[in-house]
């Protein structure tokens, strides 16, 4: 089951890129598994996934016990980083995708371990939404750049949830533009509904769950 839903994940990669005149090669498939048991993590990697997304500290500090079977396994945290868990995450993350603020980039740092770190930008007016406002990404990129242990890979966002996949254009666009002036090369943007546009958009990761595992248990 899984094989057949990675299969048509990575047709429709694919098409989208074929589409945007990009190879696959550039694009980064991270399966999304938070909420779902080591099991089904395993299951991915023996079918050749290596990046994995996890929302939250403790979820996945409790399921990595269970991955001995994975060490090539590159976990992306790509929920909200508080920094009282920074400590944690750097500990148990290849990449945190949500660095919001200089402090969090700073706590990061002092950590002493080195990381792969992204920018969570804020594109629309949800409170819900975290992430640094456009107008602060410049001085917050100088401030990891300036780091010892960080890498600045490049940017993230989650543009307002829709049906239409469309509607998540701009934002995309949006957070495209902010990486150019900001110079930087990867974007994670797009997930299971509207990868298809992300990828039309410039995405160099799109963050896939619900296609290639079902919908997650609610809590």
């Amino acid at each position: 089951m899984l094989r057949e839903k990675l299969d048509q994940v990575e047709a429709r990669i694919e098409a989208a890129a074929a589409r945007a005149g990009r190879k696959r090669s550039d694009i980064t498939l991270i399966a999304v598994t938070k909420k779902f048991p080591a099991a089904v993590f395993e299951e991915a990697y023996r079918l050749g996934l290596r990046d994995f997304g996890e929302n939250y500290v403790q979820e996945f500090d409790e399921k990595r016990a269970g991955l001995a079977g994975c060490p090539a396994a590159r976990v992306h945290l790509i929920g909200h980083l508080q920094s009282n868990k920074a400590k944690k995450a750097a500990e148990i993350f290849q990449v945190i995708e949500t660095v919001d603020s200089a402090k969090l980039a700073r706590r990061l740092d002092a950590e002493g371990v080195r990381l792969d770190v992204m920018i969570e930008v804020k594109l629309s007016e949800e409170q819900a939404k975290a992430g640094a406002a456009p107008d602060e990404v410049c001085a917050l990129a100088e401030t990891i750049r300036a780091s010892a242990n960080l890498r600045l890979l490049g940017l993230m966002t989650m543009p307002p949830w829709s049906d239409d996949a469309e509607l998540s254009r701009p934002y995309f666009a949006r957070l495209r533009e902010l990486a150019v002036k900001n110079r930087l090369t990867e974007l994670s943007m797009g997930m299971s509904h509207d990868l298809e546009v992300a990828i039309e958009e410039g995405a160099t990761m799109v963050r896939v769950g619900t296609a290639l595992f079902g919908p997650r248990r609610k809590d």
